[in-house]
């Protein structure tokens, strides 16, 4: 008796070893029958031990018995696991359709806002019917000397050589020899240019055509990865086609590249998507298993592991964080940044000319409300502020949960309405808390912000978990909660982008065709000039944003460049922008000649402005800087014993005709040359 179970017992040992530990539920039936016929088995074996010979009939019928067991346990799992086979194999090719569909669905939102990108700026600009020197002028806001260097290494002999120039630029600041790929940050341009070369695009299309294209092209990755993120963390495509709408009628506020191309933010942040893209793809595939095989290993290898992930959150939050003070204020001087934040917060006041210059720049200004109404007529604010809300309460909950020492749930199920406990939702949570709260401080952050919430917003209002966690909150029992979230979850962004399809739509395409005609002819006229009458080594100075458009359509040597993150640019800058002070025309001759200028071009835009917001002319904070304000009675005044000197020089009369001679004017500009022989005239 006891040596026949020991033999049965071996043989399902070696059934489940043959069988390779299958666990479909055909092989669980078939496991949990044959204890049944075995326990009948050894029954009658002990009834029948009474008899003579019946023990070994009976062993005789058992040993036949499990011979057929054998071959059936041999048999239904190989039928089994082919059935397990072919279904996984179906649910990969559905997955793997879905996954293919869903990205050509993302690629053509990219490419379609490429074309209507390519398509608004020709339109906007009659790019293709202008000459060469009215495309470069469209490159406005002083942007347009990043593609000087994008043209400068399509015309030396090898790149090896060009590159070995810009980082030894002696032709572009007077006076100064910088490194042009460091300073300016022209690695775009390098590899731009380095693709032309090597693809010998010149054949097919003109270099300004492939620079424009190639920045159209990576908003198209831009729009592409923010579908893709919103797509992946709600599960729906309709995620992200609503972000794409969001974004795209959002435009002003989301992007630049509306009128400057070549600036730095328009090729950082696609590449700031993808790598966000891949982040959130990462934790929301990747965690959840990763995380139960660690906890199956040990308690240690589960804390390592978590200790892991959350380093890696911090830094990259760290990274972006330091990243963005860099690109917003100058770091060169140890202590200009803690002046400058005192002055932004009202903790302390200040007369230096740059740090009130860059606090009237639109970009470090404190954001109108303008914006959030904008963003609230197109309904993507109010909706943000409650998926934000719900997830960072629910963030909140899961955070509580651990210090209280509440075991860590593997797998979450869309029944447990815990979206806060998804670590991608946390990642973006403290993300878009990050970026919202800089975009309370400096307008220019919006542009980081804006695409962000459009993106956030439009995965919370299509994902189920979201509506299942504000339910559970809720405490719903008159519907089933998973019905009506997943009701909700579809018919929400339905209604959403059937209301902004009707009411944007025609707005975005009447803008192909109701553009105005943008030309410039006074600044046409005024590089014309400088091209035909100019000695090639001629330095100009001027403002910085039409000394870059000066550096790019004629390649001469200029003062000071549209760069705010230099501190040395922005003094160099703050020396030019005296000539709209209240200064002697000796003076300014002085430190025209330090910085080795030839000519200086007089701006009366800037000379003649009449902005309602008095305190951030040029002129204005050139008179604070210097001394020249009187206050009386909340009323300030400029006062100099010298006129303003832009106005004084247009007189002609002495001292300004001794040292400077008028060359060029139109309606918009003054060149005066400064003479390098003085003479006195009375």
């Amino acid at each position: 008796m006891t040596e026949l179970r020991c033999r049965k017992t071996d043989t399902s040992e070696g059934a489940t070893e043959e069988d390779g530990g299958q666990t479909e539920p055909e092989v669980q039936t078939t496991d949990a029958k044959e204890p049944v016929s075995t326990e009948e088995d050894e029954g009658s074996v002990s009834i029948g031990g009474d008899g003579g010979d019946k023990p070994q009939k009976d062993e005789g019928e058992v040993k036949e018995k499990d011979a057929q067991h054998k071959e059936e346990e041999s048999k239904t799992p190989k039928s089994a696991v082919k059935r397990s086979k072919s279904s996984s194999a179906s649910v990969f090719l559905q997955r793997l359709v879905r996954v293919f569909f869903g990205f050509l669905a993302a690629g053509a939102c990219g490419i379609l806002y490429a074309a209507y990108l390519s398509a608004y700026h020709d339109r906007k600009f009659w790019f293709s019917t202008r000459q060469e020197l009215e495309r470069e002028i469209t490159f406005q806001g002083g942007s347009g000397v990043y593609y000087y260097y994008y043209k400068h290494m399509l015309t030396v002999p090898s790149f090896e050589r060009g590159f070995y120039e810009l980082t030894l630029d002696n032709w572009t600041v007077s006076g100064q020899t910088i490194n042009a790929v460091e300073r300016l940050s022209l690695y775009p341009e390098l590899i731009t240019s380095y693709i032309y070369r090597v693809t010998d695009s010149q054949d097919f299309v003109e270099p300004i055509y492939f620079y424009v294209g190639a920045v159209f092209g990576l908003q198209a990755v831009y729009v592409t990865a923010l579908f893709v993120c919103s797509w992946v963390m709600s599960g729906t495509w309709v995620a992200g086609m609503l972000a794409v709408a969001w974004y795209v009628i959002n435009r002003p506020d989301t992007t630049k590249v509306d009128f400057a191309i070549p600036l730095r933010d328009n090729w950082a942040l696609p590449y700031f998507s993808c790598q966000v893209a891949a982040l959130t793809g990462f934790l929301s595939n990747n965690i959840s298993s990763a995380t139960e095989q660690k906890m199956k290993k040990g308690p240690l290898v589960a804390r390592v592991m978590k200790l892991f992930l959350h380093f890696h959150l911090v830094f990259t939050t760290a990274i972006t964080f330091s990243y963005l003070v860099k690109k917003l204020i100058p770091v060169s001087e140890n202590d200009f940044i803690l002046k400058f934040l005192e002055v932004k917060f009202g903790l302390n006041t200040t007369t230096d000319f740059i740090t009130n210059f860059l606090l009237c720049q639109e970009s470090f200004q404190t954001p109108s409300q303008d914006l959030f109404l904008r963003l609230t007529q197109t309904s993507v604010l109010p909706f943000y502020l409650l998926v934000l809300t719900v997830c960072l309460l629910s963030t909140l909950q899961t955070i509580y949960r651990r210090l209280s020492g509440q075991p860590m749930k593997t797998n979450i199920r869309l029944e447990d309405g815990r979206i806060g406990e998804q670590p991608e939702v946390i990642y973006h949570v403290f993300h878009t808390l990050l970026f919202g709260g800089l975009t309370l401080l400096f307008d220019g952050m919006k542009y980081l912000w804006t695409p962000y919430v459009c993106m956030f917003t439009a995965f919370g209002v299509c994902s189920p978990d979201l509506w299942m966690t504000v339910f559970k909150w809720l405490k719903l029992k008159s519907i089933h909660p998973v019905v009506l979230s997943l009701i909700l979850s579809t018919a929400v962004p339905t209604i959403i982008g059937f209301s902004l399809w009707r009411e944007y739509c025609p707005r975005v395409l009447a803008e192909l065709s109701d553009v105005p005609e943008f030309y410039n002819p006074d600044t046409v006229e005024l590089i014309s000039w400088i091209k035909s009458q100019a000695p090639v080594a001629a330095v100009f100075a001027g403002s910085p944003q039409l000394l870059g458009t000066v550096k790019l359509c004629s390649g001469s040597a200029v003062t000071s460049l549209p760069l705010y993150s230099d501190i040395n640019l922005l003094r160099r800058t703050e020396d030019t922008y005296q000539v709209y002070a209240m200064r002697s025309a000796e003076d300014i001759y002085k430190i025209l000649t330090s910085q080795k200028t030839n000519y200086v071009i007089i701006e009366d835009s800037i000379c003649n402005e009449l902005s309602l917001n008095k305190g951030c002319r040029i002129k204005d904070l050139l008179d604070i800087s210097n001394g020249h304000v009187i206050h009386d009675k909340g009323e300030i005044y400029s006062f100099s014993k010298h006129g303003r000197f832009c106005h004084e020089i247009k007189m002609n009369y002495s001292p300004y005709t001794n040292y400077f001679t008028r060359v060029f004017w139109n309606r918009s500009y003054h060149v005066y040359k400064v003479n390098t022989v003085i003479s006195f005239q009375y």
